[in-house]
């Protein structure tokens, strides 16, 4: 597999999102967008782009943080990505951000996105590269050690309480590189764009140093297969139909 493009900023990276999104726009209407584990915050700017808002996530507190505080979903749905049904080829973009990584048959779950999805519609998926030396950890790790790390490493008071990540982690086969590309190859969809977030360098000062020299001496000892570089991917991908002039 060929390696992965590296986005150098986080606003690089929300503008190339937001870029594919507009291009979703085609009679007028407003689009219908499906955050797919929506958490507590919409994370995306789409200035004079009309747009219906759907919001599902199955931790209730964060739902409410996200309906009583920030108000920005125009439907919410409390309820499970594997077994809810939303319908048909009902949604032009479904968001799906650091959610894979923690459902079990992630597989069935992507199943059900591509059925949601209209025809050329966009899934944009962010999850953790397993094979990048944090996502290695992660995997091998306890849970207790993932909010410890939020905690003290990245300052997040409220890690693991009622609302607030790490959630369990369980990196199902499709939760990779390999396996995405897989499910596109046999479901009718396109891999539009591919990146690694090579912005982000948790910690501070000493401790930033630290971590970096940490992942490349990890990536050296498993002889390259674990990615220090970057952490997370971007995909944005569509579900091929036909085109608008037919």
């Amino acid at each position: 597999m060929l390696p992965v493009f590296l986005s150098n900023s986080e606003t690089e990276e929300t503008a190339l999102i937001e870029t594919h999104i507009r291009e979703q726009i085609d009679n007028g209407e407003p689009l219908q967008i499906l955050e797919a584990g929506c958490g507590q915050c919409w994370e995306l700017k789409l200035d004079s782009v009309r747009f219906i808002l759907t919001g599902i996530d199955l931790d209730k507190a964060a739902l409410d943080i996200r309906k009583k505080i920030n108000k920005d979903l125009d439907v919410a749905i409390l309820g499970d990505l594997r077994d809810v049904d939303l319908g048909d080829k009902k949604y032009e973009v479904i968001y799906n951000s650091f959610v894979l990584e923690h459902i079990q048959n992630a597989n069935a779950v992507l199943v059900r996105f591509t059925r949601w999805l209209k025809p050329n519609g966009l899934l944009i998926i962010r999850i953790p590269d397993p094979d990048s030396v944090q996502g290695f950890l992660t995997r091998v790790s306890p849970h207790w050690v993932h909010i410890f790390y939020y905690r003290y490493v990245l300052g997040k008071e409220n890690a693991g309480t009622p609302g607030f990540a790490p959630y369990k982690t369980y990196y199902d086969p499709v939760v990779s590189r390999v396996g995405i590309h897989k499910f596109c190859d046999v479901n009718n969809l396109t891999i539009k764009a591919e990146l690694g977030n090579a912005y982000w360098k948790p910690g501070h000062g000493i401790m930033r140093s630290a971590i970096l020299a940490f992942k490349r001496v990890v990536s050296a000892l498993s002889l390259g297969k674990l990615a220090w570089q970057y952490t997370d991917l971007l995909y944005i991908i569509q579900l091929n139909g036909p085109s608008r002039a037919d």
